[in-house]
């Protein structure tokens, strides 16, 4: 896969996975519903500021993101390697912000429990066809 490949790819996949590390140095996994935004190599999600994962990541902000398709015959999967951002400004908030996330932040888009976590990734590994490669992003 090439890079146009790989977004292309994880722009079609409804559920991500995403890890960050624990206190102890321990690797902690996440599904997480599909990223609000892609922008290149910068992949975001909307979260609640009061996550275990918000203060995770405010401690290392090492990052993986996993995506994956499995159909009958054939297993795709991307993991990405990168860092990750926690954004609470309100114009990153506002740009990922969809109508019925009232659902989650009863007070709407200036919800101090809204935050958006922005990855940017550096290296993706791509398995297909029983192949991994390695590519650059």
């Amino acid at each position: 896969m090439d890079k146009e490949q790989i977004y292309q790819f994880i722009s079609e996949q409804k559920t991500a996975f995403i890890a960050s590390v624990d206190e102890q140095g321990f690797p902690v996994i996440r599904a997480m519903l599909a990223p609000r935004k892609i922008d290149g190599n910068e992949i975001y999600f909307s979260t609640n500021t009061s996550s275990n994962k918000i203060k995770q990541y405010a401690a290392n902000n090492k990052a993986c993101v996993y995506f994956y398709q499995r159909g009958r015959f054939r297993y795709r999967g991307v993991s990405i390697i990168g860092e990750m951002e926690i954004c609470t400004d309100q114009p990153t908030k506002d740009m990922i912000w969809r109508p019925g996330d009232e659902m989650f932040y009863r007070q709407g888009v200036t919800d101090p429990d809204y935050c958006v976590l922005k990855f940017k990734g550096c290296v993706a590994e791509c398995y297909s066809d029983l192949k991994t490669e390695r590519v650059e992003l």
